[in-house]
């Protein structure tokens, strides 16, 4: 968000935030400024971000709140009180990528810039393409068919991508061409995967489990998998990250509207870092080790921010969104239900490995 250099006449209404700076179509954003209130009774004030007009949700002196509409590209913002018209806010908003999708984990992106995505299905039903990629000039392209429920994705240190099926309780590696293999079997309903920088895989069983698979040790070496860590079993599914000491985080919706990320240590020891998010799904953080998770705060849905101190905020303002992935540019990919979006929030994610 950043205040352009026209708009906002003397004496008139004045935008100073807007809070949080991006959001999707649908999202409540709060205008927070002075004189935001007509000064004839019983009128509203109008609100555009662009070209495009927003609803108006809520009208006070001092904060005023607006739902983004379908079909609104980032833009400034500016609100006309009648008497006068703000000084402008620009606000990022987030536009479709792919369509068809029925993601229920992060996206992954490789080292050209493509992202991968699922379509998932319900619980053992079989759908014709599992993983779709999405080049850069936003081709959708099918890669990998006959995985049943594909759930986690991730890219190992070999390159090769990596999916869980949560029907099958197996992870599977895959060839740059989408041809599957088993690489590890038996970790109950399989969701969340993540690589450590020593190669080992993580594996999240919603049913209250973190595996670690051992690394590939070649043709004929027996590969180690044991019980890592164990949690609140989830509704949905684990989702798991490594931030740059090594530490594990792990989100898993519950019943609670009072959920918890954990981090888990290198010895397997968990503990609570921060409680208090709503159906907190993806994560994943940036190079300044902030996290950012699909959740909702205080009652508001999105992708919140969390520092090393401890302080969230919400950064995008959205809804039924799953999960999220950084890339190159300053970019994010989020993940709804059965879409991805791309925004510009200035973001550089944390490498992977």
């Amino acid at each position: 968000m950043k205040a352009s250099l026209h708009g906002g006449r003397t004496g008139g209404p004045r935008l100073e935030a807007l809070r949080p700076g991006a959001a999707m179509p649908g999202g409540e954003v709060e205008l927070l400024g002075s004189g935001l209130q007509p000064r004839v009774e019983r009128t509203l004030p109008t609100v555009k971000v662009g070209d495009a007009p927003a609803h108006l949700a809520l009208s006070r002196a001092e904060r005023t709140v607006i739902r983004v509409l379908d079909g609104t590209i980032s833009g400034d913002v500016e609100l006309d009180a009648g008497y006068g018209t703000s000084n402008a806010l620009t606000l990022r908003v987030a536009v479709p990528m792919a369509e068809g999708l029925h993601p229920v984990a992060n996206p992954v992106v490789d080292s050209d810039g493509t992202v991968y995505s699922t379509v998932s299905g319900s619980r053992g039903q079989s759908v014709p393409v599992s993983i779709f990629s999405i080049a850069r000039d936003f081709q959708m392209r099918p890669f990998v068919r006959d995985l049943l429920n594909a759930t986690g994705l991730a890219f190992g240190p070999d390159g090769f991508l990596y999916a869980s099926s949560r029907a099958e309780g197996t992870v599977y590696r895959i060839s740059s061409e989408g041809a599957i293999s088993r690489y590890a079997e038996g970790m109950g309903i399989a969701t969340g995967i993540a690589f450590d920088a020593d190669g080992n895989l993580y594996v999240g069983d919603r049913s209250g489990t973190i595996f670690r698979v051992g690394p590939d040790r070649g043709p004929g070496a027996e590969r180690q998998i044991f019980v890592y860590a164990t949690l609140e079993p989830s509704i949905a599914a684990y989702h798991l990250a490594f931030n740059d000491e090594g530490t594990l985080f792990v989100t898993g919706p519950t019943t609670s509207s009072n959920q918890a990320v954990y981090a888990i240590d290198r010895d397997g020891h968990t503990n609570v870092f921060y409680r208090g998010l709503g159906r907190a799904q993806g994560i994943a953080f940036d190079v300044d080790d902030n996290l950012y998770v699909a959740a909702s705060l205080r009652g508001q849905r999105g992708i919140v921010r969390i520092t090393p101190n401890r302080e969230a905020s919400l950064a995008l303002s959205g809804n039924n969104l799953v999960g999220l992935a950084f890339l190159e540019d300053g970019m994010a990919v989020l993940a709804t239900k059965d879409a991805l979006y791309h925004v510009a929030m200035d973001v550089e994610g944390r490498p992977l490995l």
